[in-house]
């Protein structure tokens, strides 16, 4: 086993005290407007936004960029060189891994999976290789949800806990499970849509929606 990209415990806790180092002065943060919690590791050349929090034993790495007011819970894994949005809220025990990007307000629930090679060997590196997965805004992803790369998840769709999405979800739709089917159609509070001769009315908001030929219409 190449050992040469892992460090030892004593490199580790050096680089941790260095990170906590450069955000003392006179024992105060100065210019941090994020949350890190000390059980976490924020690797060089990492953006957070502001109002960001990230929680317990989690690990940000080098050229990754999180936006603003954006929530990572326990034991996550981001990155290298993941693009996350603003308000993107990160439930426990998630990896983002390269090759996924995510716009704003996404919601990723408890333990969902993403995947970044389709046909993975131990024995084969496929970095380059990697598919580009896109979570447009406002999407929510269900708990033990599995994304297999290569795909993209239309604005204010959402999956159910579980299922298991192989290819692209259009807008609003309501996909469950394994493989993923569209049973439905929400709006962007999340509420399932229900059709009158073609229109539905969200009770949530009040927005008015119509089914097209392509998908969903707000009117």
């Amino acid at each position: 086993m190449d050992e040469s990209k892992y460090i030892n415990k004593d490199e580790w806790k050096k680089r941790k005290e260095n990170f906590k180092n450069s955000l003392k002065k006179d024992e105060k943060p100065v210019d941090l407007k994020y949350f890190v919690h000390e059980s976490s590791f924020i690797d060089e050349n990492v953006k957070i936004g502001s109002k960001t929090k990230i929680w317990h034993f989690s690990h940000l790495l080098s050229g990754s960029e999180v936006g603003s007011n954006c929530s990572f819970g326990q034991n996550c894994v981001v990155g290298p060189n993941v693009k996350i949005g603003n308000g993107v809220k990160v439930q426990n025990n998630i990896s983002i891994y390269e090759g996924v990007e995510i716009e704003d307000d996404v919601f990723l629930g408890p333990s969902m999976v993403f995947t970044n090679v389709i046909n993975p060997r131990a024995f084969i590196v496929r970095k380059e290789e990697f598919k580009k997965t896109l979570l447009k805004k406002g999407c929510s992803i269900g708990a033990n949800a599995t994304i297999v790369c290569g795909v993209e998840i239309g604005e204010y769709a959402l999956i159910g806990s579980g299922t298991v999405i192989n290819k692209d979800v259009k807008p609003y739709s309501l996909m469950v499970g394994v493989p993923a089917k569209q049973i439905g159609w929400v709006g962007k509070s999340g509420n399932t849509l229900n059709f009158y001769d073609g229109l539905a009315t969200d009770e949530y908001d009040g927005q008015k929606y119509k089914i097209c030929d392509d998908g969903l219409e707000l009117i």
